[in-house]
Formats: C-alpha cells, sequence, structure tokens
C-alpha cells in the first residue's frame, strides 16, 4: 500500500468532458482515506506543479464538485507547455519533484492528448530515475478523437454532438429562400478529420451538410468547386463542412497562419473556409460565406453527450483504481465491446505508445468520392453523442462551480 496524496493536471484543449474525469478522479480518490489523504489540482497543468501552485480540493462542498460535470473549458486551467527531456532542462524536474515532496504526491494523474501523454510519460521516467516512489497515470481526453490505442476520447462526442446539430440548423436556416448560399463551416482538425465527419451525423435526421472534406483525403480545388457546383444547380444551395487542416496532394495545408510553429512544433491554421468561399465566389459567381466554429465547437457544454460524460467521470475513477493496484507508466484506453447495443470497457496501454502519436480516420470511412461519410462512421459515431444532461442555470445563465480554494 503507497499513501500518500493526489495531484491531478489539465492540458491541451479544453472541453467540458476533460472536467468530468477531474470529477471522477476527485471523488474516487475521497473513497480511499486508507491510502490517500488529500487531493490537489495543478493550476494551469504542469506548469502549476513546477511552480508550486495548486488548488487543494479535498473539503470542497460536494454539490459544487458534481457541477464539473456539467462546465466548459478546463475549470482548473489548462496549458501548452513544453516539458523538455530531463537532459535539457533538468530544472523543471527538479522543481516539480520539490513539489511532489512538499505536499507527498504519490498519484499523479494528467489529462489531454498525445502531447499532454508526452508530458505524462516524461514525468514517469523522470520519477523512476530519481527514485522518487509515485505512480503516474494518463487520463485521455480530445476533441480531436485522435488518440492511438484507444477505441475514442472523452471530449469528442460532446464536440461531435454541437457540430452535428449546427449543421442540422444552418441548413434549416439556409433552405428557408428560394435561393440559399453556398455556406462552408470550417471545423477543428488538424490532421485528423473525426470532427468534420460527425457534421455528417445530421444527416440521419434529414438536414445537414452536402459535402464534407477532412486532412486525411487530398484537397483538389478544382473538383472542389465542379461539387459544389453540382450541388447547388440541384438543390439551390449548398452546406459544405471543412476541416481547417485540409491539405493538397503534396501534404501542404491548403491555408495556414503565417510560418511561426508552437512549442510542439504546430502551425497556426484557421481561415481555411474564407479561401474556399473567396474561389466560389470568384469563379462560380455564388453568394457563399464561412462560418469558423472555433471555440463554440469545445465550449459549448448546454449539448453535451450524457454518453460523453459518464464515459469521461468514469475514465477518471478507472485512472484512480489503476494507480491504488500498482499501475504506473500507463495511460486508461476505452475498449468498445459492441456498437449495437454499445457497450464498452476500460483498458491500458503504455505512455509512449501514445504520446505525439496522431489517429487518422480509416479511409473506408468516407466514400469513393472523398467527401462524405459511410455507414462505417456513423456505426463508430452514432452511439457517443447519445443522452443529454440536465442544465444547470442561474438567473437564465449557465453556473459554473464555486470552489474555495479556487484561484482564478
Amino acid at each position: 500500500m503507497l499513501k500518500g496524496n493526489v495531484i491531478y493536471g489539465q492540458s491541451g484543449g479544453p472541453s467540458s468532458a476533460i472536467n468530468s474525469s477531474a470529477l471522477g478522479v476527485i471523488e474516487e480518490s475521497l473513497l480511499h482515506k486508507e491510502e490517500i489523504g488529500r487531493v490537489f489540482m495543478m493550476h494551469h497543468g504542469i506548469v502549476g506543479a513546477i511552480h508550486d501552485d495548486l488548488i487543494e480540493v479535498t473539503n470542497e462542498d460536494k454539490k459544487e464538485l458534481e457541477m464539473l460535470a456539467h462546465t466548459s473549458g478546463a475549470y482548473f486551467g489548462n496549458v501548452r507547455y513544453r516539458l523538455q527531456p530531463y537532459e535539457e532542462n533538468p530544472k523543471d524536474y527538479e522543481k516539480i519533484l520539490k513539489t511532489l515532496i512538499k505536499y507527498n504526491i504519490r498519484y499523479f494523474f494528467y489529462n489531454g492528448g498525445n502531447d499532454s501523454m508526452d508530458t505524462c510519460d516524461k514525468m514517469n521516467r523522470f520519477l523512476i530515475q530519481s527514485g522518487y516512489d509515485a505512480r503516474v497515470i494518463g487520463i485521455p481526453k480530445t476533441i480531436d478523437n485522435d488518440l492511438e490505442e484507444t477505441d475514442h476520447t472523452p471530449g469528442y462526442g460532446t464536440s461531435a454532438k454541437f457540430i452535428a446539430n449546427a449543421m442540422a440548423e444552418i441548413d434549416l436556416d439556409n433552405a428557408s429562400y428560394p435561393e440559399g448560399r453556398v455556406i462552408i463551416c470550417e471545423i477543428m482538425g488538424r490532421h485528423a478529420g473525426w470532427l468534420t465527419a460527425s457534421a455528417g451525423l445530421a444527416n440521419i435526421n434529414g438536414y445537414g451538410p452536402d459535402l464534407l472534406y477532412v486532412p486525411e483525403i487530398p484537397f483538389d480545388m478544382n473538383m472542389f468547386l465542379t461539387e459544389v457546383q453540382h450541388v447547388y444547380e440541384k438543390k439551390k444551395r449548398c452546406l459544405i463542412a471543412v476541416s481547417e487542416g485540409i491539405v493538397d496532394k503534396n501534404g501542404a495545408f491548403i491555408f495556414q497562419v503565417g510560418k511561426k510553429k508552437d512549442s510542439f512544433g504546430h502551425y497556426r491554421l484557421g481561415g481555411v473556409g474564407q479561401v474556399l468561399a473567396n474561389n466560389i465566389i470568384s469563379e462560380l459567381g455564388l453568394n457563399a460565406v464561412a462560418i469558423e466554429f472555433s471555440f463554440l465547437q469545445r465550449a459549448c457544454c448546454r449539448l453535451s453527450s450524457l454518453q460523453d460524460s459518464l464515459e469521461a467521470e468514469k475514465i477518471g475513477r478507472e485512472a484512480v483504481k489503476q494507480a491504488l493496484k500498482g499501475t504506473s507508466g500507463k495511460m486508461i484506453t476505452i475498449v468498445r465491446v459492441s456498437s449495437k447495443p454499445y457497450k464498452f470497457g476500460f483498458g491500458l496501454t503504455d505512455l509512449m505508445k501514445v504520446a505525439n502519436y496522431e489517429k487518422k480516420m480509416p479511409r473506408s470511412m468516407f466514400n469513393e468520392e472523398g467527401d462524405f461519410i459511410t455507414q462505417e462512421f456513423i456505426d463508430y459515431a452514432l452511439p457517443l453523442i447519445q443522452g443529454e444532461i440536465n442544465e444547470r442555470f442561474e438567473n437564465g445563465i449557465v453556473r459554473s462551480p464555486r470552489f474555495k480554494g479556487f484561484k482564478s
């Protein structure tokens, strides 16, 4: 039995599901008083551990804690900070170790995507090397759904639900006119098209996108214009979903903002929808407009998938259970047992198998033309957007938790 305290951090892009996982970690930790005494949150991920900036939630009100499951963003603060290898920057690791020792942290949980699992893997290897007895577990989260080794990721179902419903509503609005517009909806997805593909789920109920374009399938501008022209001649309107990261046959982004990369080596994206709209206007003479879903696709938890929220909370609990069993250096995975009816379980994988890798969509989930989803994708994604959460409003505005120990 390893006795000590818990530390948990959030990293990467926010989502409502990451807060559900935080809830799972907190509530499960508080059940094991013999092994775990106190529960701390890193303020802004690993940077909070580096700077001894922690938020204790051990004695927070249970009802306030439960509201995490209905809260957007990364409530305890996320971060995009690349932890360099120990050999290149030992000072960060030494500061983190100092924090762990100060608070007797023996259970380390880090919640995020592939870059976050890289941070988690580095921490696990450092703690083994330093001889400090602690257990390190990665908890997956990304709306992009691009983590290897897991069937899907918490956060994806809620964003997919928002995107599908937004597309249906935009199409209904556009259908109100005798001659509608060509509307291009730009959706997040740097190298993987899972989010953009989810737009096609709207068509199950009759309204949704006519065309879908993802990074996995090379984009051809001339072919695109031909397809748009064909749809518009038939329907007098056209709705398009496009990933921000679509690329040409040479793998170059159709549009990127500047040439600078972030600390993880990523170019800044955003604006490809307007590029496509401009081409439609100039080449086809049609009325075209671009809409960027931007932060709404990850921040709008008022349309959360209940299934997504429940899985996110359970995966947080599973992380604690595994750590208490002695597991370390692993990420919790979701294992699909069946799609009809939908059943799932949990598994484990080595952090190094997930860190810095990206899972692309199988080609079989798109039609031969590469511009729409197949039944295979529908069967995969539809179970993940099921169920709604009872809303919690105050004065007509959504309310977030109020913690005594929270630092804004």
